[in-house]
């Protein structure tokens, strides 16, 4: 059984940064995507970014250039800088790793049978 526990959330004002850290225990495949969502209040969970094994990276386009997604595959941590944050930034955020590799789509939920407890991020205006 794999478990996520994630850490690094809180306040900023926007303009600000944080990092967000998500480390796994329990046996991982080594083709796994780890990757970040987010939730805010009323709407669906959201794809942030995902760090492919080989060392690909995606992002949404709504946080480009702004946040960094990186993976340590000998921790079995991932880690989510994010700069530049704004007020829609505010959501809950959620690490989750994939089963095997997640394919072309890496934000379909289903991919995604493990997932953290999720911390908050909130930006203040």
């Amino acid at each position: 059984q794999v478990q996520l526990a994630e850490s690094g959330g809180g306040s900023v004002q926007a303009g600000g940064s944080l990092r967000l850290s998500c480390a796994a225990s329990g046996y991982t495949d080594s083709r796994a995507c780890m990757s970040w969502f987010r939730q805010a209040p009323g709407k669906e969970r959201e794809g942030v970014a995902t760090a492919y094994s080989g060392g690909s990276l995606i992002y949404a386009d709504s946080v480009k250039g702004r946040f960094t997604i990186s993976r340590d595959n000998a921790k079995n941590t991932v880690y989510l800088q994010m700069n530049m944050l704004k007020p829609e930034d505010t959501a809950m955020y959620y690490c989750a790793t994939s089963r095997e590799w997640c394919g072309a789509y890496p934000f379909l939920l289903r991919h995604y049978p493990y997932w953290g407890q999720g911390t908050q991020v909130t930006v203040s205006s």
